[in-house]
């Protein structure tokens, strides 16, 4: 394992399988599942030290992303886990912070999610967007703004594009991974 792979209060990161790609500048921390075709680009942190982090299928998390999570205390014994789905773009520069994602979503540039967002299914959220706490963003909608608002319904190549990116992502962290 690559030391940008590391425990955390013993707790090891589970990487589904060689098809997942962690760049060597990124860092996994603690208690962080990656399943099978996930991407992890440079300088991108996924520290799960205080709670846990899933990250589904073929998702990839971009450059300089950030993804943490909520503690577990007596007032909170669940604490804010962070869950991304299948399929899942999160852009460069993103922060997401104990929330809930669905598969085929893409989460702008530089935008932000914070504690207890749930994201359905097929969302797209714009670049530069603050996505406040406890929102729910209902599927198939494009969300923009500071904070976020609904704007228009997707259109169906806005929808067959989300699956498009993760397959890209995939593709490129195999050529990655080959030294191509």
């Amino acid at each position: 394992m690559s030391s940008s792979i590391r425990p955390f209060d013993g707790i090891w990161p589970t990487i589904a399988d060689d098809s997942v790609f962690v760049d060597s500048t990124a860092v996994v921390i603690g208690d962080v599942e990656l399943a099978q075709g996930c991407s992890v680009w440079p300088c991108a942190v996924i520290r799960g030290d205080v709670n846990s982090i899933k990250i589904g299928e073929g998702s990839n998390i971009q450059d300089f992303a950030m993804l943490h999570v909520t503690h577990k205390r007596p007032s909170d014994p669940l604490g804010a886990p962070l869950v991304i789905g299948k399929h899942v773009t999160i852009a460069h520069h993103v922060s997401l912070h104990g929330c809930t994602i669905g598969d085929e979503v893409l989460v702008g540039v530089g935008s932000i999610v914070l504690d207890r967002v749930i994201i359905e299914p097929q969302v797209l959220i714009g670049a530069g967007s603050l996505v406040p706490p406890n929102k729910r963003l209902e599927s198939g909608y494009l969300y923009l703004g500071n904070p976020v608002k609904k704007v228009r319904p997707l259109t169906e190549a806005e929808k067959a594009h989300f699956k498009y990116s993760a397959e890209h992502y995939m593709r490129l962290a195999a050529k990655h991974k080959s030294g191509i």
